[in-house]
């Protein structure tokens, strides 16, 4: 009795116990931080990118640029990327050890590894591009995947080995070289998640790295492989962080059948209950938030319509009328010089030149064209974004287990847009 009594003494004194009980609670915290950014990105419809508002969005296209970089390895056009050449080398090194009597001892050991001779990285901002337009996006302070791009191992003999590394080797060298690149080449279709904010030099929108943004990812992967990544570190996390604290019972009380066991692990899994019913309340209202926001992205879009088309259109009335005067003025010229020659008119021709700029017309109803089809783009794609939004939110609100969480504050159903009121018919172009 009094051996097992000192045995448990020694097993509670070890301060293994306590670690792992504290690894667990970490991996708990790390787990529902997963599952937050994984409900982040399931609740957030993607935007076009002529549909970009400020705030928390997500996009998919293509990435391109003016400038690419011509990357050192590949070859490859690239937005960005980064190549390093690693050296191998082997030696002989003399290591201290302690023998199994407690006595101290040295030996030699063979060793080997790689060491990095020479590499850069290359870094700029690019466009996202899809059928609707492009959207500024600088990659600093992102959680950036790249694409592989070259990797080869080569030795003294072959050509890649002196032509793309340095002349000088590492003392101890195998004669061996490791090539590796990443990147991102141009066209590459990626899924960006971050927030977007006003760009400083034209009216547009940006997304760059922004403090408040909840998660800022560029990937080549596409959203849903993003989200089930986090879904799996979810699980994974909470079911190692359980059996962290099922460890961390065994150093306190030796045996998993102690009764103290059982309420550490209800203290666990209630606070893994608490952890979800807070990820799961602040998604439900961050995604209520967004729904409203939604709605009233509409009423911006409508409200710049209003403000823009009738300028425009009064702006090229006017200078369709001072056309029509032009083109009177120069005919009655023409007709009242009958058979004189050219030079009998020429002072009037100049005068008229003088006062008037050159006719631009064509060029005048194009622009308006442009500004009238993407308005009416803006509009739809804010229509669009309102009720994939609202649909995503009122699926929440029904599925189980997020409806009992919904019923903690009363949530209640968000209606889908329909386009009522003046301001919500199409503007009417006449001249």
């Amino acid at each position: 009795m009094a051996g097992h009594a000192g045995e448990v003494l020694a097993a509670e004194l070890s301060p293994a116990g306590p670690l792992f009980l504290v690894l667990g609670f970490i991996l708990l915290l790390c787990g529902l931080n997963a599952g937050r950014k994984r409900r982040l990105l399931d609740d957030t419809p993607l935007s076009k990118t002529l549909g970009v508002f400020i705030g928390e969005v997500e996009v998919a296209g293509a990435c391109v640029t003016t400038t690419p970089f011509q990357a050192y390895l590949s070859g490859r056009p690239c937005v960005l990327y980064n190549w390093s050449v690693d050296e191998e080398w082997e030696r002989w090194e003399t290591e201290t050890y302690t023998d199994d009597k407690g006595r101290t001892r040295t030996r030699r050991v063979l060793r080997s590894g790689w060491t990095t001779v020479a590499g850069n990285d290359y870094t700029q901002g690019f466009y996202l591009k899809d059928e609707f337009g492009f959207l500024w996006v600088h990659p600093r302070g992102a959680d950036l995947e790249t694409l592989d791009l070259f990797s080869e191992t080569a030795s003294r003999d072959d050509d890649l080995y002196f032509a793309k590394g340095p002349r000088e080797g590492i003392s101890d060298s195998t004669g061996r070289r490791r090539f590796r690149e990443s990147g991102l080449p141009v066209g590459t279709q990626l899924f960006v998640r971050g927030r977007a904010s006003e760009r400083s030099d034209i009216v547009a929108p940006q997304i760059v790295q922004d403090p408040k943004a909840e998660m800022f990812i560029i990937t080549p992967r596409k959203e849903s492989e993003v989200s089930a990544g986090k879904d799996t570190a979810y699980w994974l996390c909470n079911l190692f962080g359980l059996i962290a604290v099922l460890v961390a019972c065994q150093f306190f009380f030796i045996s998993l059948a102690h009764s103290a066991v059982f309420v550490l692990a209800a203290g666990y899994l209630l606070a893994w209950a608490a952890g979800w019913v807070w990820m799961v309340f602040n998604s439900l209202v961050g995604l209520r938030n967004r729904v409203r926001q939604g709605h009233s992205l509409i009423d911006v879009q409508l409200k710049r319509r209003a403000d823009l088309i009738p300028p425009l259109v009064a702006c090229l009335q006017g200078f369709r009328n001072h056309e029509a005067e032009l083109q009177t003025t120069i005919a009655t010229l023409r007709a009242q010089a009958g058979t004189a020659p050219v030079s009998a008119i020429a002072s009037s021709l100049l005068a008229v030149v003088e006062n008037y700029p050159e006719l631009k017309a064509d060029q005048s109803f194009n622009s308006l064209m442009k500004h009238l089809t993407e308005t009416e783009d803006r509009i739809a794609l804010a229509r669009a974004y309102a009720n994939d939004i609202t649909t995503f939110y009122n699926t929440r609100l029904e599925r189980i287990p997020d409806t009992y969480v919904a019923g903690i504050i009363s949530m209640e159903r968000a209606e889908l847009f329909q386009a009522t009121g003046f301001e919500r018919k199409a503007l009417d172009v006449k001249f």
